[in-house]
C-alpha cells in the first residue's frame, strides 16, 4: 500500500454508515436501488431504507449466508446454516407484520446458495446435491434438479431466465426452463467448480475452478477457453455490462492479493488476454463492475475498497476498516455502492456531486 496514488477524483461520497452485530455475510439491493438487505454470521437480517436500518430477524448464532430480492422487489429471501429459506413480503408495514410470509424447512441441510429468476417468481436454492425450484405464485416446489456428483457449490440464472446453471464436482450443469425434466447441458471440467457467473448479455458463462483454472464458455460454442496462472484460489468473478471495442464484456477475477482483468482479443485465435491490478495488501474477496460502465470496485481483507477506472487505473480509495471487507454490491442504477465489513460495518456511498467523470470510460 505504501506509495499508492489514485487519480484524485471523487467519484463516490459516503452517504450512510451503520453497524450490524457480526461479520456481514451478504448484501443485496432491491431492483429499484432504494432498499439494501444485509445478513450476518450470527443470523441477523436487516434492511436499510431512507437512511434507517430495520432488523427483520435477530441473530440466533447460526449464519445467514444468502440474500436475494425477487425481480419486482416484492419478496426478500434469506437462507443459511439453520436449513430454512425465509421469504418476507416487502410491502408489509413495519412491526408485527414483518414476520416471514413463508418459511421452508430443509434442516439439517445448510442452504448457502439461492437466486430468484430474473423473469418469473421462481426461486432456486441448494439443498445438498439437489436444487429446489420453488414458485411464489403457487407457494410450492415445482421441480428438483439433482446435481448428483456432489453438493451444489453455486447456481446462477441466465440473464434472460431461460437457463439455470449449477456448479459442483466435475463442472457445470445447465438446465433449460422449458422442461426441467430434460437432461442438462454439461460443461465438463476435471475439477470442482466453486463459483460461476453469466455475463450480463448472456453470451458467456465463467467458471472458477478449485484446480486454479478459469473456464469461459461462449453459449452455443462447444469449445470453452481455459485460463490459468493465477497466484491463488479464485475467490470471485465479475462481468462488466458494458462491452469493449471487440464487442465482449470484461471479466474480472480475484485471486490472492490480485485482481486479474480479462479482455477478449480482437484476433479470435488469441482468445483472452489479462492484466493485473496489484494494489491490495490482503486477499481480495469481493469485486463488482458499476452497471453500464467499466468502473470496477474491489474490496479486500486489507480493509480497503478501490475504484478502478476502465478496470485499469486507480481512481479513488474509499473509506477503510481495520478488519477487512467481506462483500460489496452496486445498485442497478449504478449510483450507489454498498459494502459489508468483517466486524459488522455497513457502508453506502453515492454518486459525488463534486466529482467529474463518474463512471467515465
Amino acid at each position: 500500500m505504501f506509495g499508492v496514488r489514485s487519480s484524485g477524483k471523487t467519484l463516490l461520497e459516503l452517504q450512510w454508515r451503520g453497524m450490524l452485530s457480526d461479520y456481514v455475510t451478504a448484501i443485496a439491493w432491491s431492483p429499484d436501488g432504494e432498499t439494501l438487505a444485509a445478513s450476518t454470521g450470527s443470523g441477523d437480517v436487516g434492511i436499510w431504507h431512507s437512511g434507517t436500518l430495520e432488523i427483520l430477524q435477530s441473530g440466533s448464532s447460526l449464519a445467514v449466508d444468502a440474500l436475494a430480492f425477487s425481480r419486482d422487489g416484492k419478496f426478500l429471501a434469506a437462507s443459511g446454516q439453520d436449513g430454512t429459506v425465509k421469504i418476507w413480503q416487502m410491502s408489509a408495514v413495519a412491526g408485527d407484520e414483518r414476520s416471514p410470509l413463508h418459511t421452508l424447512n430443509y434442516a439439517p441441510a445448510w442452504i448457502d446458495r439461492l437466486a430468484w429468476s430474473p423473469t418469473t417468481d421462481q426461486l432456486a436454492f441448494s439443498t445438498g446435491r439437489v436444487v429446489q425450484l420453488w414458485d411464489a405464485k403457487v407457494g410450492n416446489v415445482l421441480a428438483e434438479l439433482n446435481f448428483a456428483a456432489s453438493s451444489v457449490q453455486d447456481l446462477a440464472w441466465h440473464p434472460q431466465g431461460e437457463f439455470l446453471a449449477v456448479a459442483g464436482y466435475q463442472g457445470v450443469k445447465i438446465w433449460d426452463d422449458l422442461n426441467w425434466k430434460d437432461d442438462p447441458y454439461i460443461l465438463s471440467i476435471p475439477s470442482a467448480t466453486g463459483t460461476i457467473a453469466w455475463s450480463p448479455n448472456g453470451e458467456y458463462l465463467a467458471a472458477a475452478n478449485q484446480d486454479g483454472t478459469l473456464t469461459v464458455l461462449q453459449w452455443g460454442n462447444p469449445h470453452p477457453w481455459v485460463m490459468q496462472g493465477f497466484p491463488g484460489k479464485l475467490r470471485s468473478l465479475a462481468w462488466s455490462s458494458q462491452t469493449t471495442a471487440q464487442g465482449a464484456p470484461l471479466l474480472a477475477v480475484s485471486s490472492g492479493f490480485t485482481v486479474a482483468v480479462w479482455e477478449k482479443h480482437r484476433d479470435e485465435k488469441q482468445g483472452w488476454t489479462a492484466r493485473s491490478l496489484d494494489v491490495h495488501d490482503g486477499f481480495v474477496g469481493t469485486i463488482a463492475f458499476q452497471p453500464g460502465t467499466l468502473l470496477l470496485a474491489s474490496g479486500a481483507e486489507d480493509g480497503q475498497i478501490f475504484l478502478w477506472e476502465r478496470a485499469r487505473k486507480l481512481a479513488q480509495m474509499l473509506d477503510s476498516v481495520t478488519t477487512g471487507f467481506s462483500c460489496l454490491s452496486w445498485n442497478r442504477g449504478g449510483d450507489r455502492l454498498a459494502a459489508g465489513g468483517m466486524a459488522g460495518e455497513l457502508f453506502i456511498w453515492s454518486k459525488s456531486q463534486r466529482g467529474r467523470g463518474f463512471g467515465a470510460q
